[in-house]
């Protein structure tokens, strides 16, 4: 550990309940195009013999390593960073998932989690040994407000399992710091993942319904994010959640009315994110409007030059098999830019991607969308509501664009 991230940690291991941001981290997928060679469901069942394994153990990265069902939505405090993150879009009513909904209505959200092992206090007893932090992201993105709002939070963690102050399960999906919540309920096949974030100018209460079984990204969910095999994590998506539930805005003198649309929803966890000439990434998440699932990313060098591309397509089918992209089959072109009054960063806020499954636009519903934490941890992103568009520029889709280093490169520690 460098002594200016563990400078980092000490200071921050001081705080308890403070507002800090932490920065997001984006999906990666494996070097070669091939389906997934392991079609597990929330049981735990699967080709390649899936096994139980207890909570804290088999934490380590490694290909080869199933993909557990209860237990893998649970957090791998082993491992030193992990993320639950969840965004979708929202309207008023009952939406129409197979169809583009109207921007007159239309709300986004994102809801994120993290957890860093520290290094520190691995031997002091006691509960506020500083052995874990966990952060929390809230932001809705307002299309008829025009406006976009976020709140953060940050605590440390002793990794007792009841600490009042912040938790994160070994055995399921439940995050919480303080009054905010993540956590996954019902029986498996199906979850719902409830999210409860009173904010400090805004308040999000959703529910989000597993409609589709896990895509399991990269090679049967151990996902590479570089060229070298221990820039890797693994990682799973819950595409084409059924979201309903109240968001409540500034102005408003209780919860509003009950909204509905589609979500999606990450978990990684890894070692070792970046490769050393890595500068940040892109992102999408992209639900579209037939069922289908298409995410990609891709790594950049200080030059623009992309060092490791990737993601994955699924159609809406019932019984659709993952297709994994290839590091070389994805191309990133940036088109207009936006530039933050704030920070003064300049964002592709459209895009051209070229993919295994044919072309695409990205576009931004809202240019500002940035994430501004410099007066904490100073991590600085853009993430926000977008539109996916086919070759003919017509919308076939909805999700979310994240976009990292660019006001300085990123360091993961």
């Amino acid at each position: 550990m460098s002594p200016q991230r563990r400078r980092w940690l000490l200071q921050m291991a001081r705080l308890t309940g403070l507002g800090a941001a932490a920065c997001s981290q984006a999906s990666a997928a494996r070097a070669q195009v091939a389906t997934s060679k392991t079609a597990l469901d929330e049981t735990g069942k699967g080709t390649a013999g899936a096994r139980s394994e207890g909570p804290g153990t088999g934490d380590a990265i490694r290909r080869g390593r199933p993909i557990v069902f209860p237990r893998d939505h649970g957090a791998h405090p082993g491992v030193r960073t992990e993320w639950w993150y969840a965004t979708g879009w929202l309207v008023p009513g009952t939406a129409d998932v197979a169809a583009a909904p109207n921007d007159a209505g239309l709300l986004g959200f994102q809801v994120t989690f993290f957890r860093s092992r520290t290094g520190l206090a691995s031997t002091l007893p006691g509960r506020f040994a500083p052995r874990q932090l966990l952060f929390a992201h809230a932001a809705i993105t307002d299309l008829p407000g025009r406006r976009h709002l976020h709140d953060q939070r940050l605590v440390r963690w002793s990794e007792q399992p009841d600490a009042a102050t912040g938790s994160a399960s070994l055995d399921d999906g439940r995050v919480h710091i303080g009054d905010w919540s993540f956590r996954r309920e019902g029986a498996l096949p199906r979850s719902r993942w409830r999210a409860r974030l009173p904010a400090r100018d805004f308040g999000i209460d959703l529910d989000l319904a597993t409609t589709q079984p896990p895509v399991l990204q990269g090679d049967a969910g151990f996902s590479r994010k570089g060229p070298q095999e221990q820039q890797a994590s693994h990682y799973y998506s819950l595409p084409q959640l059924a979201t309903t539930g109240r968001l409540t805005l500034p102005g408003q003198a209780g919860p509003g009315p009950a909204l509905s649309g589609r979500g999606w929803m990450d978990h990684e966890w890894s070692d070792e994110i970046l490769h050393p000439e890595a500068v940040g990434w892109d992102w999408i998440g992209m639900n579209l409007f037939d069922g289908s699932a298409l995410t990609a990313f891709v790594l950049r060098r200080a030059d623009g030059s992309a060092l490791w591309a990737g993601g994955s397509f699924r159609a809406g089918s019932p019984g659709a098999v993952s297709l994994s992209f290839a590091a070389d089959a994805l191309s990133w072109q940036p088109g207009r830019l936006w530039r933050s009054g704030t920070t003064g960063a300049r964002y592709p806020v459209e895009w051209q991607l070229r993919t295994p499954v044919g072309p695409f636009g990205v576009r931004a519903l809202a240019d500002a969308q940035e994430l501004d934490s410099r007066g904490s941890t100073g991590a600085v992103y853009w993430e926000g509501l977008s539109e996916l568009l086919d070759a003919g520029g017509r919308r076939v889709g909805l999700g979310y664009l994240e976009m990292t280093g660019y006001t300085a490169p990123l360091r993961m520690g």
